[in-house]
């Protein structure tokens, strides 16, 4: 029989016969990037599983690296499944339209994370989905609001800007009572603080749902935008999980690569921040223009006793919190004072998220975001910070020549 002649060259590199040697192993994972996925026959075609994470079918339903990221972030939640989404805000979003249907309704805190509320009031509306806000330190507002279309209660640990902690298991307690799914925004956790399927100690009290986005500390380096659901209910996971392929989400495999590298550090860094905010916080309460210090770890601050009960023993006798605090500057000074008191600031540089080697400031209109009253707070201009990996002293000596320069006189 005649030899059918050798490919093209331009052929042979795409169909080449070299297959490396199995059994290769390094302390990072692999990285496997694809759209398509061989199989070896029409059978497998057929056969194959993506739901499982038993085999691959398609790049977008997972890869052997994209796996790896979602089994250790389950690890790090105490959760037994986890879906990763292209940011934090797409997995809020792929939670809520897995979870809620024309007629039903969503409960957010009022200091929630503000696209999620943003979401709610336009997005879901167009479904026909209704929300209500809720007063995060009153577990009875919640309860009372719960009504029979309430499918989805969303919590925060602590609220966006400015950090009140809530009393988390009691705001479980409630809504596991009425049978409500619950899912927390458990970002500033990060799976160190506390644990989310476990708030009580005795593996019997935990939320449904952990949105992380891990865009801040499992990322580390202000470089990726990505998040995770994580849940250990399967039913619950598949109903997600069969949403968020509907919705064709998916993540790089460079930046699964860049989180999984960042992940044994996580631990480390989260401390440091913690550290650093701390005792930068508690500066900041000694200067005459802070009328308040907002910071879940220091007395005085709104629901400090629920920190202390929730993440007072993490990691030691410290407790664990993140990196961020807030701080009220003082009614008497101008919201132009304010303004130049940020621009003023060399160290700390002026840009959204956290969780990154440098440290940023973000002034807030407080009550264009909020719709209930704050007697909580003291009167003025909040300001957010969220403290890096920069040297303590430094940072201390740039916010003091910013008060200095904006605040004089």
């Amino acid at each position: 029989m005649t030899q059918p002649p050798a490919p093209d060259l331009r052929t042979r590199l795409i169909h080449h016969d070299y297959r490396p040697p199995a059994g290769f192993e390094a302390p990072q994972p692999a990285v496997h990037k694809a759209s398509t996925v061989i199989f070896p026959n029409v059978a497998a075609m057929r056969a194959r599983e993506w739901k499982d994470k038993s085999s691959y079918t398609y790049g977008l339903h997972g890869t052997p690296t994209t796996y790896q990221l979602e089994e250790r972030l389950a690890t790090l939640e105490g959760g037994r499944q986890c879906l990763l989404a292209p940011s934090g805000l797409a997995a809020i979003a792929t939670v809520s339209l897995a979870l809620l249907r024309h007629g039903d309704e969503v409960l957010i805190p009022d200091n929630a994370y503000g696209p999620n509320k943003a979401l709610a009031e336009v997005e879901l509306r167009h479904y026909g989905i209704r929300h209500q806000v809720y007063d995060p330190l009153d577990p009875a507002d919640l309860a009372a609001r719960i009504t029979d279309a309430t499918r989805l209660v969303w919590l925060e640990a602590p609220g966006s800007v400015t950090l009140e902690f809530p009393d988390l298991p009691e705001q479980v307690r409630i809504c596991r009572a009425r049978g409500v799914t619950t899912a927390l925004d458990n970002t500033w956790g990060a799976g160190l603080a506390f644990a989310p399927f476990d708030l009580a100690g005795d593996g019997q009290l935990g939320v449904d749902i952990s949105v992380h986005a891990l865009t801040k500390y499992p990322s580390g380096g202000g470089d990726v935008l990505m998040g995770s659901i994580t849940t250990r209910d399967e039913a619950l996971h598949l109903r997600m999980k069969l949403t968020h392929m509907r919705l064709g989400l998916g993540v790089g495999a460079n930046d699964v690569e860049a989180v999984l590298r960042s992940l044994p550090s996580m631990a480390l860094r989260y401390r440091a921040h913690d550290a650093a905010a701390r005792a930068l916080a508690q500066w900041m309460g000694t200067k005459a223009p802070v009328a308040q210090v907002l910071h879940p770890a220091l007395p005085g601050s709104p629901g400090h006793e629920h920190w202390r009960a929730l993440c007072g023993s993490a990691g030691g006798p410290e407790g664990a919190a993140a990196g961020l605090f807030s701080v009220v500057i003082d009614a008497r000074h101008t919201q132009a004072q304010v303004d130049a008191f940020c621009d003023g600031l060399r160290l700390f540089r002026l840009g959204y998220s956290w969780g990154g080697p440098m440290s940023l400031v973000v002034p807030y209109d407080l009550p264009g975001m909020r719709e209930r009253a704050t007697p909580h707070l003291e009167a003025g201009t909040v300001v957010r910070f969220a403290v890096g990996l920069e040297a303590v002293e430094d940072l201390r000596q740039d916010l003091a020549q910013a008060m200095e320069r904006a605040f004089a006189g």
